[in-house]
Order: structure tokens, then sequence, then C-alpha cells
């Protein structure tokens, strides 16, 4: 038995039209699913519902922990969409500023934090600002304090393994 061809139009019953949704949601998943384990590609797909409930699959060869394959084929859709206006010199001019201009507001950002962190230009600073840095240099002093133990402890391990090893071929 062969199924007639349905004219594609919105369904005007409410309840319809969510069945509807769940059931041609649930197979368009399906596909997806199939075509990424079939041909071996990224595929995602995001669907938003009429009560914007969000529902998203994504399946990635390149993201190795859930939840992160879908900002990872976003993060590169964007690429591919940014190295496609590449190809047009003005836009490459334009983005190439652009990153220039991103870069040198990074850079001066993190050289005025680095004099404040050095202890220059502080006077500008109020007494929570100061206390926060306070406390970030702090837990920056533990931090290293903690890797040179760490360090410490693993050469003094390294150190003891070869003294035992040599007082075992002493014997043998």
């Amino acid at each position: 038995m062969v199924r007639g061809k349905i004219v594609i139009r919105r369904v005007e019953n409410m309840s319809r039209r969510q069945v509807t949704f769940s059931k041609r949601r649930g197979g368009l998943l399906k596909k997806a699913r199939e075509l990424a384990i079939l041909c071996n590609v990224q595929v995602g797909v995001i669907v938003f519902s009429s009560t914007c409930r969000l529902y998203e699959y994504a399946n990635s060869t390149t993201a190795t922990t859930m939840g992160t394959a879908m900002p990872s084929m976003i993060q590169n859709y964007q690429s591919s969409q940014e190295q496609h206006q590449l190809l047009n010199p003005v836009s490459q001019v334009m983005f190439w500023q652009g990153e220039v201009q991103k870069l040198q507001q990074e850079m001066q950002m993190l050289q005025e934090h680095h004099r404040k962190l050095m202890g220059e230009r502080l006077l500008n600073l109020g007494v929570k600002d100061l206390c926060l840095m306070e406390n970030q240099l702090e837990k920056s002093l533990h931090r290293i304090r903690e890797k040179k133990e760490q360090s410490s402890t693993n050469h003094i391990l390294q150190l003891n393994e070869k003294v035992r090893q040599y007082f075992y071929h002493m014997r043998v």
C-alpha cells in the first residue's frame, strides 16, 4: 500500500500540530543520526518548538566529551564562514583589521593587569579592588607553592627509586 502525498502546510489544530511536531522532530533527529553514522560526517540539528523549547542533536568526531559536540560544530561553522569571507580581498582586509584591533585591546588589557599585579598604577584602585587583587595574588602564590611541592615530591621519589635500583643492582 502506497501512501499518498500530503500537502505541506501549517497544521491548524493545536493538538495535531504538537503530535506532528513530535513525530517529525523524532524522524529528523533519527535521519541526522543515520546520516552521521552512514557517511561518517559531522551533523548538527537545532530545533526550537513553538513554546521555545530547544531540541538538538550533534555528533562530532572531534568532540571527546558529552555536551561539547554542538559548540564545537558551531565554532567549526563560524570558522568556515570566516574562511569563505576571506576569499574576497575586501573582506579579508576587514577581517584582519578586526583581528588586529581585538588583539591590541587584549594586549592593552593584559598590560594593565600586569602593571597592577606588579604594584604599579594602584593609586586609582579602591579598597575593594585592592582586596580582590590581594586575594588573587594569594591564590596564585598558593598554586605556585603547591606546584613546587608536587615537583619536589616527584623529584625525591625519582631519586629514591634510583637509589633503590642502585642498591638492588649492587646485591645482584
